[in-house]
């Protein structure tokens, strides 16, 4: 003779203390008010993706009854059938929402759940699970979630402190060993090899303690390397490369004229300065008088700054479409940036006005665009 199942199960402390928990006197709970809870839930604890489908799945059961009890009594045989799991994993996963006191179980005398219904057919009363607590402590929720989202900003903060420290350590390298070669790196470039390689991804959370003040240390023994060589600008004599007449000016700090157009890069009859004048009058910002297209390349190199372009991309440029064409860009893409935070209430949808212009280089050399007649028609716009 085969015995009925008692439906007893292992006392636990997490279900006793997820019974203790109550809605507020009066309180009804809606189907969506619950969902939004067991997600909250679900992102503050971090549950898996299985632990997360038998939640909902129970979730989706609640009748929304005026109850003092969110009561649900779904079968294995239905769990199984909603999330694809076997017997075995839900009843497993059943234990672990318990034991994190997001749910209590509700025993019949049998184990089985199972409804109570009244002489007129209405459901009274239910033995399965009770969702009152994962309900009961969205403020919990709450609490964790903020401390996660205060954790992700420190780290994205850590994570951009080292990043500025890396570049700056990098740049001071490369000055020291362009400008003072005879100056020992080795030590300060092992260091920065090490942090690289210790250093994680942004994917990762957190920072590996004290990497952060590692990098800082670094970056300012770079500098410092580096100003004391120099010896701060002090008594170090300036080396002058200008074979022209002394008494010419230094034109005020601006960039020296623009060295003469080779032959293999005259540009169009169009691209004159008059054009260019007329459709980037944001070139006003040289702050010099342009005449010819040498000070239009001046201008390019001097505005390049203003876009946050890096010097490689100047670089890049003067390679691929020639020095006169590498500034017209410079010019016009400015242009560009200013139009659109002009149209927009002074934000631009040209988030990065540098990388906007190593782009449009490239797609001149290709062929894709030609400046002329995108000047013509800027200049069109304009008058217009």
């Amino acid at each position: 003779m085969q015995l009925a199942s008692s439906g007893g199960r292992r006392l636990r402390h997490a279900a006793l203390a997820a019974r203790k928990l109550a809605l507020e006197d009066g309180r009804t709970v809606t189907r969506k008010e619950l969902s939004a809870a067991a997600r909250d839930a679900g992102k503050a604890l971090d549950l898996r993706p299985a632990q997360r489908a038998i939640l909902s799945e129970l979730v989706a059961c609640w009748g929304e009854q005026e109850w003092e009890r969110l009561l649900v009594w779904p079968s294995n045989d239905y769990l199984m059938s909603r999330t694809g799991l076997t017997e075995r994993a839900i009843r497993r996963i059943l234990r672990q929402l318990v034991d994190l006191q997001l749910i209590a179980p509700k025993d019949s005398p049998n184990g089985k759940r199972y409804a109570v219904k009244d002489l007129a057919g209405q459901v009274v009363d239910a033995f399965g699970f009770d969702l009152t607590p994962v309900y009961a402590r969205r403020g919990d929720w709450a609490v964790v979630l903020m401390e996660q989202k205060q954790l992700r900003e420190v780290q994205k903060r850590a994570f951009d402190e080292v990043t500025i420290c890396r570049r700056a350590a990098e740049e001071a390298l490369s000055a020291l060993a362009e400008h003072f070669p005879e100056v020992d790196r080795s030590e300060l470039e092992a260091r920065l090899k090490t942090l690289q390689a210790c250093t994680p991804p942004r994917s990762r959370i957190t920072l590996p303690a004290d990497l952060l003040d590692a990098w800082q240390l670094l970056r300012t023994d770079v500098e410092e390397v580096f100003y004391e060589t120099g010896k701060a600008g002090l008594g170090v004599l300036h080396t002058n490369n200008n074979n022209g007449s002394p008494s010419e000016p230094c034109n005020k700090g601006f960039p020296k004229k623009a060295e003469a157009v080779r032959s293999t890069e005259q540009p169009s009859e169009h691209l004159s300065p008059e054009l260019i004048l007329e459709a980037c009058p944001a070139i006003s910002d040289y702050g010099q008088p342009v005449r010819d297209l040498a000070d239009i390349v001046s201008a390019g190199r001097y505005l390049r700054a203003s876009l946050g372009a890096h010097e490689s991309a100047w670089a890049e440029a003067v390679e691929d479409i020639g020095t006169t064409r590498a500034a017209i860009a410079v010019i016009y893409v400015l242009q560009l940036y200013e139009d659109d935070a002009a149209k927009n209430g002074g934000e631009s949808r040209i988030k990065n006005p540098g990388g906007y212009f190593r782009a449009l280089t490239r797609m001149v050399k290709s062929g894709k665009i030609d400046l002329t007649v995108e000047l013509l028609a800027m200049r069109r716009r304009r008058m217009s």
